[in-house]
């Protein structure tokens, strides 16, 4: 019901620099130092399923895809929510870039720490989906999700995988961490 809801030309509110919350909170299903550390200059993020390009993209060729900047508000299913300034790539232009196969129905997500999440095909095309590569002028912190995170300002934080390791394009549904164990697998706003 709630994907058949859901308006894929409706943005998400966005907000003015001054609103930004500092510090932005850390949240993850472990504690800030078990983050997992990732070497941007060794980094690769791979590919696979029904995509046309299957090559593997360093951090350097996903900063020379078109960039675009978001201050939007993350809200966790724990009841807190907080304001970010987000910049990447649209997540539309990566998926054009490696010809994914739009009419597929899910594209999901492997991270570096262990966490795994999916998206349908609509949310993965809406304009402010995005793969996000730095927070404010800075790349991501450690904390926020480095080398690269999903920020997806129509859905609730879980479904906003961070460290990720690995994007595919699938018919079937690959579920994710949190809705393995029974959260709401849509969980849009």
């Amino acid at each position: 019901m709630q994907a058949w809801l859901f308006d894929p030309n409706r943005l998400a509110p966005t907000y003015g620099a001054r609103q930004i919350t500092t510090p932005f909170p850390f949240n993850a299903f472990y504690p800030e130092f078990d983050a997992p550390e990732v070497d941007g200059s060794t980094y690769r993020l791979e590919v696979s399923g029904l995509v046309g390009d299957k090559t593997p993209w360093t951090l350097d060729r996903l900063r020379q895809l078109p960039q675009a900047r978001q201050i939007t508000r993350l809200i966790c299913i724990e009841g807190w929510s907080a304001i970010g300034d987000w910049r990447g790539v649209p997540f539309k232009t990566f998926l054009e870039r490696i010809g994914a196969d739009t009419t597929a129905r899910y594209v999901g997500f492997k991270c570096a720490d262990r966490y795994y999440s999916s998206l349908d095909m609509t949310t993965a095309l809406h304009p402010q989906t995005q793969l996000t590569l730095d927070f404010g002028a800075q790349p991501l912190p450690t904390k926020y999700g480095y080398p690269l995170k999903l920020r997806v300002p129509t859905k609730l934080g879980f479904k906003n995988p961070k460290h990720i390791a690995a994007v595919f394009v699938s018919n079937t549904n690959p579920g994710g961490y949190w809705e393995d164990q029974g959260y709401n697998w849509f969980s849009g706003l």
